[in-house]
């Protein structure tokens, strides 16, 4: 179907004749340009690419066909926009490409389906998460920074429903291990950091939550599927629409991100890398995956798999 010419901006005098108007091909299209001389300039482009320069103008004006128009790039969503969305560019840049289609490393890891978990396993996975987040949600109650006060009772917190999935277990007959020095270690981390370092405490707060509601996830339906006969754990459920939930901590994040500096900006987008050092430390402990022996200084694939953020 041929295109019509749809002007993107008006200009209270037209320049462009009845033919260009009713161009049907993108190369009748009239583009107004600024740039030379330092005054606004219509350039006409000719069927055959030829243009030519008109008499200076006071306003810029762009006719384009409709289907140029939709082929423009959709503006960026919700959460790309603020420092959010570079929080999220610097955390995917970390993702292999079948993890995420921005992401930028070569897979290392065997695919979920080819995990063997085991229910002990598991079990020191969610004892060490609930420690973590146990010290994540009594930093942001302390409010050592007032920033911190804004991201009380958001909707995503887990330590009540690690709680209930442990005492699940334990009414399943299960043992409870006691968390273990890489969750100890990384609670401990982020209480000291929490009190002198507020920009790289947020980084983990975001990486943590965030990347809970995506790939998190999708690795807790795997392991259900394979030990826990499809049960789903509180541990993956939230209250309410979790896309909004979501969308009002984005919002939080970057109202408090508006105060800082580029240099404190900077210093939370470092902390990236530490905070998926961190859980990976968690999994490690863990054997949800046949490939458990890493360089700890690198970031794995498997780490990715539950830290994506959204």
């Amino acid at each position: 179907m041929a295109s019509s010419a749809l002007p993107i901006s008006q200009s209270p005098r037209s320049f462009v004749s009845a033919r260009h108007r009713a161009a049907s091909r993108p190369s009748l299209a009239v583009v107004y340009a600024s740039s030379l001389g330092g005054q606004l300039h219509r350039l006409r482009l000719g069927p055959r690419g030829s243009s030519r320069i008109g008499l200076p103008l006071r306003r810029v004006v762009v006719y384009a066909t409709t289907a140029d128009v939709h082929k423009k790039r959709q503006a960026p969503g919700p959460r790309d926009r603020g420092f959010v969305g570079e929080m999220r560019a610097v955390a995917m840049s970390l993702h292999t490409r079948d993890q995420a289609k921005e992401g930028e490393r070569e897979a290392d890891a065997p695919p979920i389906a080819k995990w063997e978990p085991s229910v002990e396993g598991y079990l020191r996975f969610l004892a060490n998460s609930k420690v973590v987040h146990d010290a994540l949600e009594t930093i942001v109650q302390e409010a050592a920074y007032p920033c911190y006060a804004e991201f009380r009772n958001t909707g995503l917190e887990r330590s009540e429903k690690l709680a209930k999935d442990l005492e699940w277990f334990r009414d399943q007959g299960h043992a409870i291990p006691e968390p273990s020095s890489p969750g100890v270690s990384y609670a401990s981390y982020l209480e000291e950091i929490s009190k002198k370092d507020p920009q790289a405490f947020i980084c983990h707060f975001y990486n943590v939550y965030f990347g809970h509601t995506a790939g998190a996830r999708m690795i807790g339906r795997k392991v259900a599927e394979k030990i826990l006969d499809n049960k789903e754990l509180e541990f993956y459920k939230w209250d309410g629409d979790l896309s909004q939930v979501l969308q009002n901590v984005r919002d939080k994040l970057n109202r408090v991100a508006s105060n800082w500096s580029r240099e404190e900006k900077d210093r939370c987008l470092e902390e990236t890398r530490k905070s998926f050092q961190q859980v990976t430390s968690i999994r490690r402990i863990t054997p949800l995956s046949p490939n458990s022996t890493r360089n700890p200084n690198t970031v794995a694939a498997s780490s990715a798999l539950s830290f994506s953020p959204m």
